[in-house]
Parts: C-alpha cells; structure tokens; sequence
C-alpha cells in the first residue's frame, strides 16, 4: 500500500471569491505536445502558484498526469477532467462577466480538411464539462476562436476581421449580431500577421475599463496608425497606450501558429489584476512599467518563455470562470481552487 502524496504548502489566495483560471494540460500520450510537455508542466505550476497568491487557479488534467500536478500544486487546485488541447482560451467561453460560447474555429487546429472536425471535437469536450456542472452561457454559431475576442467587460471589444470573414458578414452584419450578444461598442482591426489564427490578443489588451494596450510598430508604421484608426472608430472614447513590443519569431513550434514571445499584449485580465507575461529580456521591466502607468488594477508578472514559442501563454492557456458559474465547476469537481 502506498501512501498518498503530500499536498504542497502554497500560500492561499486572500479571502472572498476571486476570479478561477483554469488550465488544461496535454494528454499524457499526445504526440504533439510531446517535445513541449515539460516546458507547459514548469509554466503551468509557476504560474498557478502566482495566480494561488491572489485567486483561484485549477488545472484540468488526465489520470496519468494527476499524480505530478498534484504533488505540484494540492489536490484542490488539480482535477481529472482532461481536456483535448491546451489553449483553453480559444474553445472555452469568452467574455467571463458574460459568458458566450462561440464555434471554435478550424484555424485553431492548423487548418486543413480535418481541422474543423477536430475544432468541434475539442470544444465539446469543454461544453460537456460545462453542461454537466450548470453553467450558464450564451451559445453562438459563430465562428471565433476566444483569443480573437479581446473586451473589458463593460460593452467594448476588439476581433479580427478573420471573424468577418469566417462567418461572411460585413462590419455592419458583424457589428449587429455581437450587439445581440450584449457588446456595445465593436472594432475590428487587421491582424499584425496575416494567415493563421489572426487573433486579436497578440495585437490588443483591455487593461482597464475604456482603456487598451497595444504593440508598438515602429518597423511598420502604416500598420500602426491604420490599427489605431480602426480601434479610434470602433471604440470612442477608448484609451489607448503603446507598449514596447520586443517581437522574437526566431523559435516557431509549428509553422501553422506564430510566436507569442515579446507580446505583452497576451496578458489576462481580472477585474482586480492583470497577469502580464514575461520572457527573461530588459523589454520585462519597460512592459511592466508601461501597463502599471495604465491601469488601477494590480500587475502580476508571469514568466512565459518556457511556452510562447508555441504561440501562446498566460491569457491563452487560461479560461476565466467568474461567479456562479465559478462555484458550480468547482462543486462538479469536488475542488476549490485554492
């Protein structure tokens, strides 16, 4: 008979709710992730024990991952619900304040004849999830992935025009339908890469209620004034502040998905804090800075250059649950997320 593994000391998160960030590891025997697991395993403990500090944190794992994760991190904030790829911010539900449930798209899956099949699958993995613990949410046959959904949770946000032309609307068609979904003011900008995802979170972030981030462009300035012409249109009275954008392309994981590495922009945002990404370079120290002169809220540090060669980071490995929806997938799991 073996003895259980000892649960972690970590700090708990102050009292009252807070927000809940949930991760989903790659299956154990998933070849794809096979050359990137313990990059995603270190970022994924560093960062639920930065997020354990302040709010609620979960990482959706399978059996053969349980045992690591739990001596990593205490059984409450570790659960057996295994989900089918890591980027829970894409095919989970957008908008926490409010939530939707969009049609994940083909893209999300590289592309190809089978992407979209593969697109569904992944995500009703994540609905039936959601379905089976009460939550509450809009449900959209559009397609848009959550990364390309960036909005402050009072009425503004910013997408791609890949959301244009996934679902074969003009800005006009566009702009009504999500106004059915509850937004009020919509921009829709060009991605910085064309092809791909698109998403509008390597471009933007909401950093404050009416106030953005966005890249700097100095090598392409065309870009930069007609990103802000786009954003100045759509979302009057926003404000808007560059951030120093150290862009590094040099590591891609796949060819279909670019870098997130230098983005501050990926940065996820609670209504008390943002958890901003870092990658090990002087650009850290100027980003964080430069956001902490834009916001009321609190701003975490988060090193990601253990997984942003593949695309992504904080605000795309995280699916924020807020509310009673919160409590509902933690009482369907038997966790508490602290």
């Amino acid at each position: 008979m073996t003895s259980p593994i000892a649960a972690p000391s970590l700090p708990a998160a102050p009292a009252g709710p807070g927000e809940l960030i949930v991760l989903a590891a790659p299956r154990s025997r998933d070849p794809y992730y096979a050359k990137a697991v313990e990059g995603i395993f270190d970022f994924h403990v560093a960062y639920a024990r930065q997020v354990a500090l302040h709010d609620r944190v979960l990482v959706l794992v399978d059996a053969a991952a349980y045992p690591r994760y739990l001596e990593a991190l205490g059984e409450n904030r570790v659960a057996v619900a295994p989900m089918d790829d890591i980027w829970a911010r894409d095919f989970g539900l957008s908008n926490a304040a409010d939530p939707i449930l969009f049609r994940y798209t083909a893209a999300g899956q590289g592309g190809g004849a089978r992407a979209q099949r593969d697109a569904d699958r992944v995500q009703t993995t994540l609905a039936s999830l959601a379905g089976a613990a009460g939550l509450t949410f809009k449900a959209s046959a559009l397609l848009n992935d959550g990364g390309n959904f960036v909005d402050d949770y009072a009425g503004n946000a910013v997408l791609s025009r890949k959301f244009l032309r996934d679902n074969r609307l003009s800005e006009e068609a566009a702009r009504a339908k999500l106004r059915e979904l509850g937004l009020t003011n919509i921009a829709f900008i060009e991605a910085d890469e064309q092809g791909g995802l698109e998403h509008a979170d390597g471009v933007v972030a909401f950093v404050d209620t009416n106030t953005l981030i966005i890249n700097s462009y100095p090598e392409d300035q065309a870009y930069a004034r007609a990103l802000r012409a786009d954003l100045e249109r759509g979302l009057p009275g926003v404000a808007i502040h560059e951030v120093v954008t150290p862009y590094d392309g040099s590591a891609i994981y796949d060819a279909h998905f670019g870098s997130a590495c230098g983005l501050y922009t990926n940065a996820l945002v609670t209504p008390d804090r943002i958890y901003l990404p870092q990658f090990g370079i002087p650009e850290d120290t100027v980003a964080l800075q430069q956001v902490r002169a834009a916001t009321r809220r609190e701003v975490v540090p988060v090193r990601s250059d253990k997984v942003c060669r593949m695309g992504g980071g904080v605000r795309c490995m995280s699916w924020q649950v807020r509310g009673a929806n919160a409590e509902l997938l933690l009482q369907r799991l038997g966790k508490s997320g602290r």
